[in-house]
């Protein structure tokens, strides 16, 4: 019987792909600290600040999170005055979230993000959009 050699770290592409992406997040750290935001909460601003009034399952939808780790993320940026949770007339079991004022005056300092992040990477235009473009292929591979 021939032994199976054990997979090597160093020849998956998970581990890259791992370790990438918490350092990426590592990076926008300081860049989100000045918007009081954490990355998780970063990502549900982008897309409130796309389409307010989404559920929050609409949300989770959007930023690939189960709704109950999405709930207490809207609780903190409503604590911190950046959205407003309503419930719906029809169907009170249904919560429709809303920018606040600050919330909306968020988005424009968070509009230098993804150039100081490009900067940080020290990637081109190009770069970039090569790179998202593989990140995509993959994602709508493994999302299917």
């Amino acid at each position: 019987m021939q032994r199976k050699e054990a997979p090597q770290l160093s020849e998956q592409i998970c581990f890259p792909l791992y370790v990438i992406s918490k350092e990426i997040i590592a990076l926008y750290r300081p860049f989100l600290e000045e918007l009081n935001l954490t990355y998780s909460q970063y990502l549900v601003m982008m897309v409130l600040w796309e389409t307010e009034g989404l559920t929050v399952n609409q949300i989770s939808e959007k930023v690939y999170l189960d709704s109950g780790t999405v709930t207490p993320l809207l609780k903190r940026l409503e604590a911190k005055k950046f959205l407003s949770r309503v419930r719906q007339k029809e169907d009170e079991r249904m919560v429709e979230i809303f920018l606040t004022e600050q919330g909306v005056a968020l988005k424009k300092q968070a509009c230098t993000i993804p150039q100081k992040m490009q900067q940080k990477l020290a990637l081109t235009d190009e770069d970039m959009k090569e790179l998202k473009m593989t990140v995509d292929k993959i994602l709508n591979k493994v999302i299917r």
